[in-house]
């Protein structure tokens, strides 16, 4: 299930907490922007991190944080074709991450690294696969927000493929048009194999489009129904990617609303359960116990809060008290424990969880 938590990412969430910890984010496109644009811009990231550095952390602990930034701009890839980086640098850990997505500066200097807009960002670009079937062809396609393009299936992508390779076995077939549906069938069941070899990678929902015949057989036959979030019946065997990721649109835009759906549902029956954690506390609490399974919450929804008598239990507060005590987002730091611990996190609009209190966990049963 845990789609946005790779090796890399893993590694940041895992890193020991030791302040200070500074967390870049920016935009990052050398093949895009000049090269003098973007040096300027890290400069000024820099200059702001270090005047914050300076009256927060004065001692040795804040000049080595601050040289092991600057090697690290040092030795930026200007080479990448990425969109964005990620860097992340304390006393005890250093990282970058140079990513696909889309993002706006966000620079913080605090106790833990800034994961929350890294995640929010990789689950906003919405990916889904594409298989396109015809009487003798099938096409697949990975999209996203930004892109759609054609993969290798893993399968034969022609009939052809299937046809009997000896008289004999032709002989088999008195009736030509039972011998062009036997040989779809085992095309579309090895169709539906090799999906699934795409879907132990990619773990994402797929579309098919195809004639209405085709995508009958191919859905009573499927392993992978779950999987699909809708059949498009009509004719692209010829149609471009872009003709394809414009018939998509609706589509697509449907099953976001059918997904926050879903998740309203999952709240529900977990609640039933006996298995949902509600409000900030509550979460904090049973994700400090390990029991995060998907925690849902609202885009914006931010939280400062001091520790309790214990780390599992927080409180409310406007302002640090204590800075040793006080956490300035208490919702970034959970989604750092969901996700340490195995679970995953979703976005929600703002509002759609005001009965929860703006975020909801659901424990694993």
């Amino acid at each position: 299930m845990n789609q946005v938590i790779t090796p890399e990412i893993k590694e940041v969430v895992q890193a020991v907490h030791y302040r200070p910890a500074v967390s870049i984010i920016m935009p990052f496109e050398p093949k895009m922007s000049a090269k003098t644009e973007i040096t300027q811009n890290l400069k000024l990231a820099i200059d702001k991190v270090e005047r914050e550095i300076k009256q927060k952390y004065p001692d040795q602990l804040g000049r080595l944080v601050m040289h092991k930034l600057k090697k690290i701009i040092k030795e930026l890839n200007f080479s990448t074709y990425k969109k964005s980086i990620a860097i992340y640098v304390s006393p005890v850990f250093e990282k970058v991450l140079y990513l696909d997505i889309p993002v706006e500066e966000k620079i913080i200097i605090d106790e833990s690294f800034e994961i929350r807009d890294l995640v929010y960002a990789k689950k906003e670009i919405h990916k889904y696969l594409v298989v396109v079937l015809s009487a003798k062809h099938c096409k697949v396609y990975i999209g996203n927000t930004n892109t759609f393009v054609k993969i290798k299936s893993g399968v034969p992508d022609h009939t052809a493929a299937f046809i009997p390779d000896s008289p004999e076995r032709l002989a088999n077939f008195s009736d030509p048009s039972e011998r062009k549906e036997t040989i779809l069938k085992k095309f579309l069941h090895e169709t539906d194999k090799g999906l699934g070899f795409l879907l132990n990678t990619y773990q994402l929902p797929v579309f098919v489009m195809g004639a209405k015949k085709v995508l009958g057989y191919f859905k009573s036959t499927s392993d992978h129904e779950k999987n699909i979030a809708g059949y498009i019946h009509g004719n692209y065997e010829d149609a471009t990617e872009d003709e394809l990721k414009n018939i998509l649109k609706p589509y697509v835009s449907d099953w976001k609303k059918l997904k926050i759906k879903d998740l309203l549902q999952q709240i529900e029956n977990a609640a039933g359960a006996g298995k949902l954690s509600r409000g900030i506390q509550e979460v904090w609490k049973q994700a400090s116990h390990k029991k995060g399974r998907l925690l849902i919450v609202e885009k914006n929804f931010m939280y400062a809060a001091e520790h309790g008598k214990n780390e599992e239990t927080i409180y409310g507060t406007s302002e640090s008290y204590n800075e040793w005590s006080y956490i300035k987002d208490a919702v970034d730091d959970v989604i750092e424990k969901v996700l340490e611990y195995g679970g995953d996190i979703e976005f929600v609009d703002e509002g759609l969880l005001n009965d929860y209190q703006h975020i909801a966990m659901i424990q694993y049963y």
